[in-house]
């Protein structure tokens, strides 16, 4: 699920919900769960704004941006070599 996270905030800062659509079928508990992991670990930044209804944000880190591009890298190869990872059925 981090590796999922990480990958969408590679492209911008989003919001709870927006994050929630772009990873289907997760649920909110596992999200939020994620997300308080990930920025624990330093990878994510929480900006909770002081508006009503409730406005946060989530974005990458330096640290997360580094570790999001690795893991860019390793989805690109492993689905260029998906064929040779996976035999046909």
């Amino acid at each position: 699920m981090g590796v999922l996270v990480l990958l969408v905030l590679r492209e911008r800062t989003h919001r709870f919900s927006e994050l929630r659509r772009r990873i289907d079928g997760v649920s909110e508990r596992m999200l939020a769960q994620t997300l308080r992991l990930l920025e624990g670990d330093a990878l994510v930044r929480r900006v909770a704004h002081g508006t009503v209804p409730p406005h946060v944000d989530y974005s990458l880190t330096p640290l997360g941006a580094e570790a999001a591009a690795h893991v860019a890298r390793l989805t690109d190869w492993l689905e260029m070599n998906l064929s040779r990872i996976v035999p046909p059925a």
